[in-house]
């Protein structure tokens, strides 16, 4: 004899995210942004949702071209019925090189979405939030990918006075460079003092917990890829106030 299970009535309830709905897309080669991310929005209030979008194993102008292609479906892989406040793209090359407003342009093409961030954009609210003007730079990227990253800093009206590269090519590799070797790069520009301010630039890049020891020795501020665009979409959402970042940015407030 078959069963038939009893129909219950059911009610629905709001949207997980009862302050604010979060959308990232990430590189599938990153290991590092989405940890990051999981840290600053870690209030039940929020919900953060993830997609992955195909990325070449180097990091080069030609591999990053082909998220031109591929970001709108990589969007699209967002959930369709959540109503998102910001949805963010998750490469700061990637972003300078294809550019901010196009970037804009392909997420919303794939997701509907109140606004759109991105690793460059916010680093640059963020220089503007602090007041700052003369930049140093740390990059893992090879010569054809940093020097686009600087130039659009340059573009924004800043200046890049001082710049170190790891020169690395391999993603594998950018996200096991040891934080360490970051926090050594960042103090030999940071300590220049000519430089108001160190970027420290990829979200493949492990910085979170080295972001508030390199402002006690540098006593200036320190910005990173990640950081700086999670205090962007916490601005942008409005929802600083549950949020948690590290650094003098995330102390200044929302944007």
């Amino acid at each position: 004899m078959t069963m038939t299970a009893k129909r219950m009535e059911y009610d629905l309830a709001p949207a997980i995210g009862s302050r604010a709905t979060l959308g990232l897309v990430v590189l599938q080669v990153d290991e590092t942004l989405e940890h990051d991310f999981k840290r600053m929005f870690a209030s039940p209030e929020i919900s953060l949702y993830v997609s992955r979008i195909p990325s070449g194993q180097d990091l080069n102008p030609d591999t990053i071209a082909t998220m031109k292609t591929t970001l709108p479906a990589a969007a699209g892989l967002l959930p369709q019925a959540a109503q998102f406040d910001v949805v963010g793209y998750g490469c700061t090359s990637g972003t300078t090189l294809i550019g901010q407003d196009k970037v804009a342009e392909l997420v919303r093409s794939g997701v509907a979405c109140g606004a759109v961030a991105d690793p460059l954009t916010a680093a640059l609210a963020a220089m503007a939030q602090l007041d700052v003007q003369r930049v140093g730079l740390v990059t893992p990227y090879v010569e054809s990918v940093s020097a686009p990253v600087a130039q659009a800093f340059a573009n924004a009206g800043l200046t890049v006075c001082n710049s170190v590269s790891f020169a690395e090519e391999e993603e594998a590799k950018v996200a096991r460079i040891d934080p360490a070797s970051t926090f050594a790069a960042a103090l030999a520009v940071g300590q220049q003092p000519e430089v108001e301010a160190v970027f420290l630039s990829c979200t493949n890049l492990r910085t979170f917990d080295i972001i508030a020891p390199l402002e006690d020795r540098l006593q200036k501020p320190v910005v990173s890829s990640n950081q700086a665009m999670g205090w962007q979409m916490a601005s942008l959402a409005g929802c600083h106030d549950i949020c948690m970042g590290p650094g003098m940015l995330w102390q200044h407030g929302p944007q």
